[in-house]
Parts: structure tokens; C-alpha cells; sequence
């Protein structure tokens, strides 16, 4: 493997932005190099002083004018719902029972979730995105498919098998025991194999029973690194069946709450219709609630409320979820997130928006020291894109005259188009498959 200079306008995050103005938070070079070798970044600099500390032979990939950045994270997608998305639904339990729970039972065929992983992999990087997690299907072969396509392209990936034994068809349940059986096995086998991690997966709470919850907190107790990752308070409709559910529990984040799954790498999606109580218990816990704008829009769930969130000192993530989200992009994604907060009456700024999708999401999932920034001993996690390289935004880039205008244009118009270059542990993996 041969070592590699990246030459271009270099933008990585080292806090969280304070409003459109804080150029404190970022570290932007103009005519930058990141040096990588051996799937790590060596140092990150001008360029002139990343030539003197690269490898003699180290070959030099001019990226100029493109913008050099951490590879994006996707804090919650189902990689079984490749073919669920753009599904016709008046609302989320209508969509899971019309499509989605269909969909999901072709994956007890091991080769069908091994075609979808590989092109699941594929639609990752054509977006530029690096890691994600990951929900798989009731199935241990769906999970066995999908850690072994991201064992082969040496990707940071969280997936976990889905444990239901209720409220779903047959071919989609387990048991109790079963669910427990099956993910401890694979939470053995691939937590830290590679750059893979097992992430503890309970869809929730309307498709398991107390007994499945009980043992999901065995799981817990007996892995406590292991992430959680689980749905919330996504719909109207969906809280109400949870209450007929669950009567003696206080609400829907106290069900997790009180068979001890709440934590700081739980990852509860959505957080859309929140009460005071549960985000006071999601802030003691560390638990991260994750916004998913697209989805929530197709699905017609209702509006994230990031600012009560932010007063609660919750921990925010940003994710796709596909199939109910509609796009692989988190530049789509985070779009779609400003337009939600804009009907909130709420800002987002463009700088707030990349940190979110690169060094935010990185916090998230507590990778920050792996991913999510351009820093020595990182991951050579990284995207290139390019804000021309569509007619109409090279126009509108005529009239950019700063970077918060330049980025503000990539997320409101950008696709995966934009995305120049997808590198992987140091290795351009998008032209690779292109």
C-alpha cells in the first residue's frame, strides 16, 4: 500500500460551530495536503510541508480546487430497505406492514442479503459516505452478509441483527431466547474484528415483548460496550400502540429506560414527538437522539425540535434512514434538515450542517478519536467534492465569494454527483467501483 498526498482545499472540524460566524471551530487550508499510509492519516498541512513529511515515493492525487473532508457518517440506516424506499403510505405502521416487513423476509435467503449488502456498499460510497450504522433484518444471515461486505472493503461499520418476536409476520419473528441466542453469537464473532461493530438491535418496543426486553438487557449487562440502537417516538400512532403496550411505563423512552438500555452509545431514532421527562432521561443516560429529516417528511411524522433538544443537553446525531428516508445523501439529508427547522423556526448554518454529518455524528457514535476529522492517527476516512460540478452551481459559484457560501450550495443542491472522491481506509474506493 503506498502512501498518498491529497492535495486540495483541506476542511476539518474541531468543535461544534456556534452560529454561521465561528471560524473557531474548523481548520480550512487552502492549498492543503493530508497525507495518508497504511489507512491512517500521517499529518494534515499546506501542502509544501505535507510533501516533507510523506513517505519519499508517497504519491501525490491533485484534488485542486475540489474540498478535501472526513468521509460523511450515517448515524441510522436499514440496508434491507433498498427496494422499500419510495414506497407509497399515508403513515409509518401502514409503510411497515404494507412494505417493509414484506421486503425484510426475502433476507432468510443469505445470497439476496448478500447481493444488497454489496450494493448497499456500493450506494455508501457513491455518496461519500464512510460509516454508517446499520440496521440488518431478524435474520443472522442478513447480518453475516453485510459484516462480511464491509470486512472485505475494510469499512468502519455498527450493524446489528433486528430482534422482534411480536406484531410482525411469522418470518419475521424470533423468540426471546433465539434473538439473544443469535446476536450474542454474532456480537462475538464480529464486534472489533476489523474496524466492525456489533450494535445490540431491538427494532422497538411495538415488536418485542417485556420477555425479548429483558433479555436484550442481559445482552447489555453482559457487553456493556456494545452500542444499542432502536426507534422512538417516531409517529402519533406509534406512541399510542406503545402506551397500550406498556400501560405501567411512564412513556416511550422510559420502556428502553426501564429495562436498562438506555446509554451513551444507544441510538434512538427519530425523537420527534419528545416529552420533558424523556429528554431528561436521554441527558442522564447520554443516549443520542438521531434526526432523520427525509424520512420524517416522507412518512409525514412530524418536525424534529433540535433547539429543545440542544436546551436539554442531548446528544444529537443526523442520519438517512433509508428505506423510509428518501435519499443515501447526507447532503440530501442535512437539505431536508434545514427546511424541517426552518418550519420550527429554527437555524441551522451551513457550518452547523457539515459538522453534523462529519465530527458531530463521529461524537455520536463515540468514534470521534477514529473518525469524523482530518487529524494525525485518524482513520483516512475521506471525501473530495466539487461545488461545479453541476451546470447550475457552477453559475451560482460565480457569485460565492466564502466557504459558508460554498457550503450552504453543496448541501442545498449537491448529490452524490458532487462527490469526487470516496476514500477508504486511504484507498479511493468510489472510482474504484465507477
Amino acid at each position: 500500500m503506498t502512501a498518498k498526498i491529497l492535495r486540495g482545499r483541506v476542511l476539518t472540524f474541531v468543535s461544534e460551530p456556534n452560529g454561521p460566524d465561528d471560524h473557531e471551530s474548523y481548520r480550512y487550508i487552502e492549498d492543503g495536503a493530508v497525507v495518508v499510509d497504511q489507512g491512517q492519516i500521517v499529518s494534515v498541512g499546506e501542502y509544501n510541508d505535507g510533501l516533507k513529511l510523506a513517505a519519499p515515493r508517497a504519491e501525490v492525487i491533485d484534488h485542486r480546487p475540489g474540498l478535501i473532508l472526513p468521509g460523511f457518517i450515517d448515524t441510522h440506516i436499514h440496508y434491507p430497505q433498498m427496494q422499500v424506499i419510495g414506497s407509497y403510505a399515508k403513515d409509518l405502521l401502514e409503510w411497515l406492514n404494507t412494505y417493509t416487513f414484506v421486503e425484510e423476509q426475502r433476507f432468510a435467503d443469505a445470497g439476496h442479503a448478500a447481493r444488497i449488502a454489496s450494493l448497499f456498499c456500493d450506494e455508501l460510497v457513491r455518496h461519500g459516505t464512510t460509516t454508517a450504522a446499520v440496521y440488518c433484518t431478524v435474520h443472522p444471515q442478513s447480518a453475516e452478509a453485510f459484516f462480511t461486505e464491509a470486512r472485505k472493503r475494510d469499512m468502519r461499520m455498527i450493524a446489528g441483527k433486528v430482534m422482534m418476536d411480536r406484531n410482525a409476520p411469522e418470518g419475521l419473528r424470533d423468540t426471546p431466547q433465539r434473538g439473544y441466542d443469535e446476536s450474542k453469537a454474532l456480537l462475538e464473532k464480529w464486534d472489533g474484528l476489523g474496524r466492525l461493530h456489533y450494535a445490540i438491535t431491538p427494532r422497538f418496543a411495538l415488536t418485542s415483548t417485556h420477555e425479548q426486553l429483558e433479555m436484550t438487557q442481559d445482552l447489555v449487562r453482559e457487553f456493556p460496550d456494545a452500542y444499542v440502537q432502536t426507534h422512538v417516538n417516531e409517529s402519533l400512532g406509534e406512541i399510542a400502540f406503545a402506551k397500550e403496550l406498556y400501560p405501567n411505563l411512564p412513556d416511550y423512552v422510559g420502556i428502553y429506560e426501564h429495562y436498562g438500555l438506555l446509554g451513551p452509545k444507544t441510538l434512538l431514532g427519530h425523537c420527534i414527538h419528545m416529552t420533558d421527562r424523556e429528554m431528561a432521561a436521554m441527558y442522564e443516560t447520554g443516549s443520542v437522539a438521531v434526526f432523520c429529516p427525509t424520512s420524517n417528511l416522507f412518512i409525514g411524522s412530524g418536525l424534529f425540535d433540535r433547539d429543545a433538544m440542544m436546551a436539554a443537553n442531548v446528544r444529537i446525531g443526523v442520519a438517512t434512514d433509508v428505506g423510509g428516508g428518501t435519499s443515501y445523501s447526507m447532503l440530501r439529508t442535512l437539505d431536508e434538515g434545514y427546511k424541517v427547522l426552518q418550519l420550527r423556526g429554527q437555524r441551522l448554518s451551513p457550518l452547523e450542517s457539515f459538522f453534523m454529518m462529519t465530527l458531530g455524528n463521529a461524537r455520536a457514535l463515540s468514534l470521534e478519536h477514529k473518525i469524523g476529522a482530518l487529524a494525525p492517527g485518524g482513520d483516512a476516512d475521506i471525501v473530495v467534492l466539487d461545488a461545479k460540478a453541476l451546470p447550475h452551481m457552477a453559475l451560482k459559484m460565480e457569485q460565492v465569494d466564502s466557504l459558508g457560501e460554498e457550503l450552504f450550495l453543496l448541501q442545498t443542491c449537491g448529490d452524490d454527483r458532487v462527490v469526487v472522491e470516496t476514500y477508504v481506509a486511504g484507498e479511493a474506493a468510489k472510482s474504484k467501483r465507477h
